[in-house]
C-alpha cells in the first residue's frame, strides 16, 4: 500500500495549511490542499452599510494590509457606478505599488529563500569571496570582506547558543541544497537587510492612508487630501518623503532582490521542469490610468490564458454568472441547492457542513479525499481551474507585448540558458515574482510623476464626493471589486439592498490557488504543482513540498471563511 506523507502546518505561510501526498514510492502520485480554519467576515458582513465594509473586509488579512480594503471600495464603487478623481486612482496605484515590492521582497527574503539557502552552511563561507560574489553581480554598497566576515559572526552566535531563533526548524544540512558557503553567507545578509528595509518601504502607506497595517480607505476616493500649505494634508514634505521610499524601493530591487534570484536561481535550474501542474492562468488586471476601471488601460491585462498557449486570451467578465463559479463537492460547506453545482458570488454561500452528530466538520486523522477535505472553495473559471498570481500576470504581460516584460525574461532566460517554457515551473513561479517587482516599482516613479503634475496645475481633488448621499443610489445594486494583489486575481463581490449589504463573497487568489477538487475532480493549483515531477530525496525532510508550495506564496487566513468547534454554532460578532 502507498504512504500517505502529511505536513501539517506548512510553515513561513500566514494561515493553516495541511497538504496531505500520496506517494509512489519516491515521487508524489497524488496531491491534497487543506485549509484547516474556518473564518466568517462575509456573514459579519451581512446588514451593514456598503461604506463601511472595507474596514471589516480589509481585516481578512494581516500580510497584504490593504488589498482587500481596495477590492471592497472597488465593488461598491462598481455596484453604484462611481468614478474616482485621478489623484486618487493615482494614490492607490501608489500604495499597491509599495503592497508589492514590500511584500515579493519580504516573501523571497524570509518566507521562500531559506527553502533554497542553507543558512548553517553560511558558517563556513570565506567572507572575502562572498564579497567577491556579491561586487561580481552588484553595485550594493555593503558587500565588503568586513561586512560579511560580521554577518557571519552574527549567525554563528545564534548556531553556538543552541538557539536559532528565526532561523529554527529547518531542514538545515538537507542533500537538496545546492548553494555554495558563500552565495548561503550572502543570501542571509540580504534576509537581514530587508527586514530592516521593509520597515520604510510601508511608510508610504501611512503617508497616504494614516496608518499601516491596515491604512485608511474612502468608497470614492482616498482619504488623504491634498494641501501643500497644511501640515495635515498631503503637502511637499511628504510628497518628498514618497519620493525618498521610492528611491529606496527601486535601488533594492535593482541591486539586491534581482540580482540574488538569478544567482540562486543558476544552482537550481534543475526546478524549471518540475512544479507547474494546471497550464492555465487568469489574470484579473489591476493599475488603471483614469478614474474608471477601464482595463484598456490597466498595466497588468484582463485575461486568461489555457494549455499554455499564449497566442490566445481568453477574455474574462466578473459579472457573468457562468464563467465564475465556486464549488464545494470537496469542502466542508453545503450549499443550499447542493454541493454538485458552483455558484457565481453573487448567490454564494458560506454554509457550515456537519456531522452526524451535529458538530462542525471536521475533525479527522487522515484527510477523507473523496468527501469534503477543507474550508477552502474551489472556483473555477468557465470550469477550469486556473492559477493566478505573479506567473499569471507577467506570462499576460508576455503574451501581450508588454516590452519591459520581454526584456525582463529573455534577460533572465537568456542568463540561466533556460527556454520560454521554463516560465511554467515552480523556479518560473519565483522568477516571475521577482520580475514583476521590477516591473511595478519602475511604475511607481511614473504615477509619481504624474501626481505631482496635477498638483502643480492645481488638481488637488481626491474623494467624489457625489456618492455619499445613500437617497441617491438605486435601491438593489450589485458590484465586483477586484484587484491583483501580490499573490493573485482578487475579488470582493456586493449585492446591495436598500442601502445595506445583502450578500457578500471574496474569491481570494488563495482561494484559487490552494483550493481542493472540484466536482469534476479537478485537482487545485498546489495539487497539481505537487504531481509535476515531484521526486522527493528524503520523506522525512520534505523540503521538495516547501518549495513548491512557498512559490505560491500561500495566504491561508484569506482563504478561509469563525464557527465554535464545541456548539457548532456561528460566533456572534458585536461591534460596541
Amino acid at each position: 500500500m502507498s504512504e500517505r506523507l502529511v505536513v501539517d502546518p506548512i510553515t513561513r505561510i500566514e494561515g493553516h495549511l495541511r497538504i496531505e501526498a500520496q506517494m509512489d514510492g519516491d515521487n508524489i502520485a497524488q496531491a491534497y490542499s487543506s485549509g484547516t480554519s474556518v473564518r466568517g467576515i462575509e456573514t459579519i458582513l451581512q446588514g451593514r452599510d456598503p461604506r463601511d465594509a472595507w474596514a471589516f473586509a480589509q481585516r481578512i488579512c494581516g500580510v497584504c494590509t490593504l488589498v482587500h480594503g481596495i477590492a471592497s471600495v472597488r465593488s461598491v464603487e462598481d455596484a453604484l457606478k462611481v468614478e474616482l478623481p485621478t489623484n486618487a486612482q493615482l494614490i492607490r496605484n501608489l500604495m499597491i505599488g509599495a503592497q508589492y515590492v514590500q511584500d515579493h521582497v519580504m516573501h523571497f527574503y524570509h518566507l521562500h529563500a531559506l527553502d533554497w539557502v542553507d543558512i548553517v552552511s553560511a558558517l563556513n563561507a570565506d567572507p572575502a569571496a562572498t564579497a567577491e560574489l556579491a561586487q561580481s553581480i552588484s553595485r550594493w554598497p555593503k558587500s565588503s570582506p568586513g561586512y560579511y566576515a560580521d554577518t557571519q559572526k552574527r549567525i554563528k552566535t545564534f548556531v553556538e547558543s543552541g538557539q536559532l531563533g528565526i532561523f529554527a526548524n529547518g531542514y538545515w544540512g538537507h542533500p537538496a541544497y545546492k548553494l555554495p558557503p558563500e552565495a548561503n553567507l550572502m543570501a542571509v545578509a540580504h534576509y537581514l537587510e530587508a527586514l530592516a528595509w521593509q520597515r520604510d518601504a510601508a511608510r508610504l502607506h501611512a503617508i497616504f492612508g494614516g496608518k499601516n497595517p491596515h491604512p485608511n480607505f474612502l468608497v470614492g476616493g482616498v482619504p488623504c487630501p491634498i494641501d501643500l500649505d497644511s501640515d495635515s494634508a498631503i503637502n511637499a514634505s511628504r510628497l518628498a518623503q514618497v519620493q525618498d521610499i521610492i528611491r529606496s524601493m527601486v535601488t533594492f530591487v535593482d541591486q539586491v532582490y534581482v540580482p540574488d534570484t538569478l544567482a540562486i536561481a543558476s544552482f537550481y535550474k534543475d526546478w524549471s521542469t518540475r512544479g507547474e501542474g494546471l497550464g492555465n492562468f487568469l489574470c484579473y488586471g489591476d493599475l488603471p490610468e483614469g478614474g474608471f476601471m477601464d482595463p484598456a488601460t490597466f498595466l497588468f491585462p484582463r485575461g486568461v490564458i489555457l494549455d499554455r498557449d499564449l497566442s490566445t486570451i481568453h477574455e474574462v467578465d466578473l459579472h457573468e454568472q457562468s464563467e465564475i463559479q465556486e464549488f464545494v463537492a470537496h469542502a466542508w460547506y453545503d450549499y443550499s441547492s447542493g454541493n454538485t453545482q458552483g455558484l457565481h458570488p453573487y448567490d454564494g454561500e458560506t454554509n457550515l457542513e456537519y456531522d452526524a452528530r451535529g458538530g462542525v466538520k471536521p475533525p479527522y486523522s487522515q484527510l477523507d479525499v473523496a468527501d469534503g477535505y477543507s474550508w477552502i472553495k474551489a472556483p473555477r473559471w468557465k470550469g477550469n481551474a486556473v492559477e493566478v498570481g505573479p506567473l499569471a500576470r507577467v506570462l499576460m504581460l508576455y503574451a501581450t507585448g508588454h516590452e519591459q516584460t520581454q526584456d525582463l525574461v529573455q534577460m533572465t532566460l537568456g542568463k540561466l540558458d533556460l527556454p520560454v517554457e521554463a516560465l511554467f515551473s515552480t523556479l518560473g513561479r519565483t522568477a516571475a515574482r521577482t520580475l514583476e517587482t521590477k516591473i511595478v516599482v519602475d511604475a511607481m516613479q511614473g504615477w509619481y510623476d504624474a501626481l505631482v503634475t496635477n498638483i502643480k496645475a492645481g488638481d488637488t481633488k481626491t474623494f467624489n464626493e457625489t456618492l455619499w448621499d445613500p437617497s441617491s443610489w438605486p435601491h438593489q445594486a450589485k458590484g465586483a471589486g477586484f484587484m491583483e494583489a501580490p499573490r493573485g486575481a482578487l475579488g470582493h463581490w456586493i449585492v446591495i439592498d436598500g442601502g445595506r449589504i445583502a450578500n457578500y463573497q471574496a474569491i481570494v487568489p488563495s482561494t484559487w490557488n490552494a483550493g481542493p477538487r472540484d466536482a469534476a475532480s479537478q485537482a487545485g493549483a498546489y495539487e497539481a504543482a505537487l504531481q509535476d515531477n515531484h521526486q522527493l530525496v528524503d520523506v522525512k525532510q520534505p523540503l521538495e513540498i516547501l518549495r513548491t508550495i512557498h512559490s505560491f506564496d500561500p495566504c491561508i487566513a484569506c482563504a478561509v471563511h469563525l464557527t465554535d468547534p464545541d456548539s457548532g454554532e456561528d460566533l456572534e460578532i458585536k461591534i460596541t
